[in-house]
C-alpha cells in the first residue's frame, strides 16, 4: 500500500505554534471560499436583469456548486490524504479563481453551469482538505479544531458581503466577480503553500478518557461496510435537511405573522425582525460550530450531539408557535441558527475517533456527502407546503426530524460505536 502523504518519515512532537499555525492556515483557506456559497445569494437578481434567465434556472447552478461540492470528496479526500494538501489546495485555489472568472464572463446558462461545477470541485478539496487537516493535528481537541475550521465557512463571508455587494452596486456584477474570484483565489494559493499533513510522531494520543479514540486507521472502504458510519450518515440528512427546511420558510412564517417589518431592539441594534433573524444567522452559524466542538471534546460527542439537536427541534417547534411575538421570533430563530450549524464540527471529529486519523481527509469526505444528500430532501418541504396548504406541516418534520436525531445519538449511535471500538 501507497504511503500516505505526511507519514513518510519521524519527526518530534510539534510546538504549540506549528500546530494552531496549521489551523489558522486551514481557516484563511476556508474564509476565502465562504462567498462561493454564501455571497451567491447576491448576484441571483443582477443576473436575472441583465439575462432574463428566471431565478429558477439560475439557481441550477447554486445546485450544481453543491453537489458537486460535496459528493466528489471523498475523491478528493483520498488525493489529499495521498500526495498532501498543500498540493491539492493550492491547485484548488486557481480553481476558484477561475470559476469566478468564468461567471463573470457566463452571457449562457451553461457557461454559468460550468463555473459552478468548477468552483464546486474547487471548494470541496479547499474544505476537506482544511477540516481534514485540523483533524490531524488536534486529536486532543478535535472537535474545538474542527469548528474553528467550519466556523471559517460559515462566518468567513460575513467580512465581504459589504464590499461584494458595494461593487455589484458601483460597478456590476460581473467586475465583482472577475476581482474576487481572482483575489480569493490567490490567498489560498498562496496560504496552501504552508499547508502539510503531520508527520509521524508529531502529534501525541490524547489522554483524554472523556472522547473515545480508536487506536487503529481504518481504510475507506472498511468504513463503509460499518455500522456507525451509516448511522451518523443518517442522522447527518436528518438534521441537515431538519434546519435547512426551517430556515427555508423564515420569511414566508415572519410575513404570514405579519412581523417582518416590525423593529425589534434587542444588544443594543434595532432592525425589522426579518432582517435581524437572517443577520444573526452569519454570526451564530459561525460561533456554534467551534462552541459545538468545545463542548463535545469535554463532555462527550454524542451528549452534545443530543443537546444540539434537541434543542434545534425544540426551538423549530417553538418559532411556529411563539414567533408572533417579534422579540421571540428573533430569539427562537437564533436558537435554530445556533444549534444547526454544529454538524459540521461534530461529524468530522466523531468520524476521526472511530476510524482513525490516517485517511481522516477521506472518511470524512465520505460522511460530508450527507450534505449533498439533504439539500436533495429539502425541495420536499415545497411539496408538503403545495400538499397541505400551509407552512405548518414542513415546521413539525423538521422539528421531529432534529428530535429522532438527538434521541439516534444517545440510544443508537452510542451503543453501535462502543459495540463498534470493542
Amino acid at each position: 500500500m501507497a504511503t500516505m502523504a505526511g507519514a513518510t518519515e519521524t519527526r518530534g512532537l510539534a510546538s504549540e505554534g506549528t500546530r494552531w499555525g496549521q489551523l489558522v492556515f486551514g481557516i484563511i483557506c476556508m474564509v476565502m471560499i465562504a462567498n462561493l456559497q454564501y455571497g451567491w445569494t447576491l448576484f441571483v437578481g443582477p443576473i436575472d436583469q441583465k439575462y432574463h434567465w428566471g431565478r429558477a434556472a439560475i439557481q441550477v447552478a447554486f445546485t450544481i456548486f453543491v453537489l458537486t461540492e460535496t459528493w466528489l470528496v471523498p475523491i478528493e479526500g483520498y488525493l489529499i490524504d495521498r500526495f498532501g494538501p498543500r498540493v491539492m489546495i493550492s491547485a484548488s485555489g486557481a480553481l476558484v479563481a477561475i470559476a469566478w472568472v468564468i461567471n463573470s464572463m457566463a452571457d449562457s446558462l451553461f457557461l454559468l453551469y460550468v463555473g459552478a461545477a468548477i468552483g464546486g470541485i474547487g471548494a470541496g478539496v479547499i474544505y476537506g482538505g482544511s477540516v481534514g487537516n485540523a483533524l490531524k493535528w488536534f486529536p486532543d481537541r478535535r472537535g474545538l479544531a474542527a469548528g474553528l475550521t467550519a466556523a471559517g465557512f460559515g462566518a468567513g463571508s460575513a467580512l465581504t458581503v459589504i464590499p461584494i455587494a458595494g461593487m455589484i452596486q458601483s460597478g456590476g456584477y460581473q467586475s465583482a466577480f472577475f476581482w474576487f474570484g481572482l483575489g480569493q483565489g490567490i490567498i489560498v494559493i498562496v496560504v496552501a503553500l504552508f499547508l502539510r499533513a503531520p508527520q509521524a510522531g508529531e502529534v501525541a494520543a490524547p489522554a483524554s478518557t472523556v472522547v473515545q479514540q480508536t487506536r487503529r486507521d481504518y481504510t475507506p472502504v472498511e468504513v463503509l461496510q460499518t455500522l456507525p458510519f451509516w448511522v451518523m450518515y443518517a442522522m447527518f440528512v436528518m438534521v441537515g435537511a431538519g434546519g435547512l427546511m426551517a430556515v427555508a420558510q423564515l420569511a414566508p412564517i415572519a410575513n404570514d405573522f405579519q412581523i417582518a417589518k416590525i423593529p425589534v431592539s434587542l444588544l443594543g441594534l434595532t432592525l425589522p425582525a426579518l432582517t435581524f433573524a437572517l443577520t444573526i444567522d452569519r454570526v451564530l452559524n459561525g460561533i456554534c460550530r467551534p462552541f459545538f466542538g468545545w463542548v463535545s471534546d469535554n463532555i462527550g460527542r454524542e451528549n452534545t450531539m443530543f443537546l444540539a439537536f434537541f434543542a434545534e427541534g425544540v426551538g423549530i417547534y417553538a418559532l411556529l408557535y411563539f414567533g408572533t411575538s417579534p422579540v421571540l421570533f428573533v430569539i427562537l430563530s437564533g436558537v435554530v441558527f445556533f444549534a444547526w450549524g454544529e454538524i459540521y464540527s461534530l461529524f468530522p471529529a466523531t468520524c476521526t475517533d472511530i476510524y482513525g486519523r490516517t485517511y481522516a481527509t477521506t472518511n470524512y469526505g465520505m460522511l460530508y456527502t450527507a450534505k449533498g444528500t439533504a439539500s436533495l430532501l429539502v425541495p420536499l418541504a415545497n411539496v408538503l407546503t403545495s400538499a397541505t396548504g400551509s407552512w405548518h406541516a414542513v415546521f413539525y418534520v423538521a422539528a421531529a426530524l432534529n428530535i429522532v436525531a438527538a434521541i439516534m445519538a444517545i440510544a443508537v449511535l452510542r451503543p453501535v460505536r462502543r459495540k463498534f471500538a470493542t
